[in-house]
C-alpha cells in the first residue's frame, strides 16, 4: 500500500506508473469520488511528456492526450448501460495503441482486456480532513509479470511504513 500525502504526491506516483507503460496497456482507476483519479491521470500524463492539461472527462466520455505514447483518458461513470461503454470502442482508440486509463473501471471491468493494472485509491483519513490518500496498484494477468519488480522499486518511496 502506497501513502500520498498530498496531491503531487499523487501526481508523482502517476509519473512513476507513466515510465513503465507500453502501448495497449490498461490502467484500471477505482475510489470514490474526490479520491484522487484525475489527479493520477494528471501525473500519468505529464509522466509521458504530454503537454495538454488534463481534466476529468466526465463529461466528454474520452480525451486523449499525446507524449510518449497517447493516453486515453475514459470517465465511465456517468455511462448507464454496458452498451454505451461498447459504443465508444475503446479498443480503436489511437489504432489500437493507446495507453487506456479508465476512471470507475470496475464497473466495465469485463468489457476491458484481462492483463491490467488496478489502481484503487482512498482516502486516508476517511473524514476527509486531509488530501492524504492510500493507493494500492495490482497488477492483473501476465503483462506486468516482468515490470513488476521495477514497478514496485519505482514506488517504494510512497510505501507506507508499518509501525
Amino acid at each position: 500500500m502506497l501513502l500520498a500525502r498530498t496531491p503531487a504526491d499523487t501526481r508523482a506516483i502517476g509519473a512513476a506508473l507513466a515510465d513503465l507503460l507500453r502501448p495497449r496497456d490498461v490502467v484500471v482507476l477505482t475510489g470514490e469520488l474526490g479520491a484522487g483519479k484525475t489527479t493520477l491521470v494528471q501525473g500519468i500524463v505529464r509522466g509521458l511528456g504530454a503537454p495538454e492539461v488534463v481534466t476529468s472527462p466526465t463529461f466528454t466520455l474520452v480525451r486523449e492526450y499525446t507524449g510518449r505514447l497517447v493516453v486515453a483518458h475514459v470517465d465511465v461513470y456517468r455511462l448507464d448501460r454496458i452498451q454505451d461503454v461498447v459504443d465508444l470502442a475503446l479498443e480503436e482508440i489511437a489504432d489500437g495503441e493507446a495507453v487506456l486509463v479508465v476512471e470507475w473501471g470496475d464497473a466495465v471491468a469485463e468489457l476491458l482486456a484481462t492483463d491490467r493494472l488496478r489502481v484503487e485509491l482512498v482516502a486516508a483519513d476517511p473524514s476527509g480532513a486531509d488530501d492524504a490518500r492510500r493507493i494500492v496498484v495490482t497488477p492483473e494477468g501476465s503483462g506486468w509479470r516482468d515490470r513488476w519488480d521495477a514497478l514496485a522499486s519505482a514506488l517504494d518511496r510512497w510505501r507506507e511504513s508499518r509501525s
